[in-house]
């Protein structure tokens, strides 16, 4: 079965909001809700032996939303990491963050030390890469990279190639996504990994992010190992 599954699978976690407004809960407990949902599918991608997970946590979109709710996802943040660094050492998982982590980005001073303490620690660990897409955009990353490729074109003359870009991303050292699941129902990818994503299979669940569990995940799982991946090419058929 392992051969079957994507190496990558990435995630666009949505409907925690909505989640919890349906249970007349704040916003932010649909958001703690969701690490659970994180914890729970980071366990069975490592049970079943994929390699990489991405999940799309806040976007440069989201500083859009009331304070409230952005300080309470920071919060959540600093939580999560000082509960959960024992057990993350522990399942030997290796942990990354991608956007912009410049300091002159909105991000808190020290959710910056935070996120470069966190891949400090766990840089030689060997299990399931996890990334955390934070203060991202895909537009924001392409352009990032587009303006480090210009300058080293105009040192070098060297022309620029797919390689080159690739290198330049926040991405660089990890493979593209086989796989993006988003929940909730909406059918977008939001501005997020537009590079990554060119042939990576889409799966659309109406479940939201909170109520997101293994079972859900296997399901995902079957569709993508069902489908038949040619990558622009004919389907070779063998012969009589």
């Amino acid at each position: 079965m392992k051969e079957h599954l994507p190496t990558h699978v990435a995630f666009i976690m949505d409907g925690n909001g909505r989640w919890a407004q349906k249970r007349g809960l704040a916003r932010l407990k649909g958001h703690a809700q969701g690490i659970e949902t994180v914890r729970t599918v980071c366990e069975e991608l490592s049970k079943l032996g994929v390699e990489y997970a991405t999940f799309y946590t806040f976007s440069t979109e989201n500083w859009k939303r009331p304070w409230e709710e952005v300080g309470g996802l920071f919060t959540l943040m600093r939580t999560y990491f000082k509960n959960e660094m024992k057990q993350i050492m522990d399942k030997n998982l290796r942990v990354l963050f991608i956007g912009d982590h410049s300091e002159t980005s909105k991000l808190p001073a020290d959710i910056l030390t935070l996120m470069t303490d966190v891949e400090t620690q766990t840089k030689d660990n060997t299990g399931l890469t996890i990334t955390f897409a934070i203060n991202y955009s895909g537009r924001d990353e392409l352009l990032r990279a587009a303006t480090k490729l210009v300058q080293q074109s105009a040192a070098t003359g060297e022309a620029v190639t797919p390689e080159m870009m690739a290198a330049a991303l926040d991405t660089a050292g990890i493979p593209d996504p086989d796989f993006i699941i988003r929940t909730s129902g909406e059918q977008r990818i939001s501005n997020f990994l537009l590079w990554q994503l060119a042939y990576a299979e889409l799966y659309f669940s109406d479940v939201a992010w909170p109520d997101f569990t293994a079972t859900h995940l296997q399901a995902a799982l079957s569709s993508y190992m069902s489908r038949n991946r040619r990558f622009g090419a004919v389907p070779q058929v063998s012969a009589a």
